[in-house]
């Protein structure tokens, strides 16, 4: 008789932990993603979807599925302050909503905001399709995790014709305690001719050692309008595992920033259907990493429907013994006809020692497409160096305004000129000062 293969220490701490209970429906998709989970275990790089990306030295590590003093932690509201970003709030520590940190009085008509935990306290039933998911695949294993323990997380909602004026900013803190694990979902839904401008940060604060799971559902009715920056600055040795889904209507656009700057180890699912026509959903990305941070981000486009258009432009920079990793896929499905899409994914290396994986993938079905896709990967432009320095600016000075340059280029178009300049004195931070020749 074979016996099962033990499991890594990661899912023997994780997965002997009881399961959250109260609503009949949700505890059976708990327990089938669980067991789901435990029969395909954490995947490979032989997995093609994780080939750049190796679970060895996570799976080594111990959790603890949850922080029980997260609702008490002494955290500095200054630091979830985002400049350009004053509007409603929602601040979760650890996995757990903090109503004293966050600001939710006095919220615009035609949004609704409060934590998943409330939402489904007051009435499961609308939830119920949104958080039905059973995971299948064995690269799914994290979203598993997630969809097994998450007990907390953001429910938004826009009603049809609502245009909210200020910024939604939903803060993610991972703070002080070590190997906690922490999960939280995400369902956000905008009604047929909604605006909104949506800011997610992760923040970690400490160094500890934690593994956080988020997952998002985003859902664009017809002609709804999205902006939305994600922006990630988890603590250095971090590992965060996010998944995000972008459902588009008749009409609809979404714009996505996405800036990674932190963690250890970091990976980001972003999946996107445009299923109404002339729907329009523009990427923006960038990753500045140094040290040895691993951030891998995994990019899919599904054009389901007419004369729809999608146009991602992502940057990366990898300095010291930092590893990039970016999968940029394109899919136009049959009946997509007089589709448009285009990606670029242009990065730089800064050291021997770091490295850039980039796979960019384009499939067509459809009749009347216009479609391109570009990947490169190399170092700074010797001919725009010698310009700078012949004009007396010293060459580690000279390597950092053309890294600046190059990743500030991808955000020229975002419209909060505040945020924007903030971001770009991160990234400023984030790049090294004293490159050598």
């Amino acid at each position: 008789m074979s016996q099962q293969p033990a499991r890594p220490p990661l899912l023997e701490s994780l997965l002997d932990a009881p399961l959250p209970q109260g609503v009949a429906w949700l505890d059976a998709v708990r327990r089938e993603n669980l067991d789901a989970l435990s029969a395909t275990g954490l995947p490979d790089t032989r997995n093609e979807a994780w080939k750049y990306t190796a679970l060895r030295a996570l799976g080594q590590r111990r959790f603890v599925q949850g922080d029980a003093q997260a609702s008490t932690r002494d955290i500095d509201a200054a630091a979830l302050s985002l400049p350009g970003v004053v509007g409603p709030r929602l601040v979760f520590v650890n996995g757990v909503f903090r109503e004293d940190l966050s600001q939710l009085d006095g919220l615009p008509d035609g949004l609704e905001v409060l934590p998943l935990s409330r939402a489904l306290a007051q009435d499961d039933e609308p939830l119920r399709f949104a958080l039905g998911h059973r995971y299948r695949e064995a690269a799914d294993a994290f979203a598993q995790l997630n969809a097994a323990y998450a007990q907390d997380g953001v429910v938004l909602r826009v009603a049809a014709g609502a245009v909210i004026e200020q910024p939604v900013h939903l803060s993610f803190i991972g703070a002080v305690a070590e190997h906690a694990a922490w999960h939280l979902r995400h369902v956000i839904a905008l009604g047929d001719g909604a605006e909104l401008s949506l800011v997610e940060h992760h923040l970690g604060l400490g160094d500890a050692q934690q593994l956080g799971t988020s997952v998002a559902d985003i859902v664009l009715g017809e002609r709804a309008r999205l902006d939305m920056t994600l922006l990630q600055q988890a603590a250095t040795d971090a590992s965060l595992i996010r998944r995000t889904s972008v459902q588009l209507g008749v009409a609809a656009h979404a714009t996505l920033n996405v800036v990674e700057l932190g963690g250890a180890l970091v990976r980001h699912d972003l999946h996107a259907v445009i299923k109404g026509d002339h729907a329009r959903l523009d990427t923006r990305g960038v990753f500045a990493l140094r040290g040895r941070q691993h951030v891998d981000t995994q990019l899919s486009i599904r054009h389901d429907a007419l004369n729809s258009a999608s146009e991602s432009i992502w940057r990366g920079v990898a300095d010291e013994r930092s590893r990039g990793v970016f999968r940029g896929a394109i899919l136009v499905a049959e009946g997509a006809d007089g589709s448009d899409a285009s990606l670029s994914n242009k990065n730089l290396l800064l050291s021997s020692q770091a490295e850039i994986d980039t796979k960019p993938e384009l499939e067509i079905y459809a009749d009347e497409v216009k479609a391109a896709h570009g990947a490169t990967v190399g170092q700074l432009d010797e001919r725009s160096l010698f310009y700078l320095r012949s004009r007396g600016i010293p060459l580690a000075e000279a390597r950092s305004l053309l890294t600046a340059a190059f990743c500030r280029a991808v955000f020229a178009s975002m419209p909060n000129e505040a945020l924007r300049d903030h971001i770009s004195q991160l990234l400023l931070l984030q790049l090294p000062v004293d490159q050598v020749a």
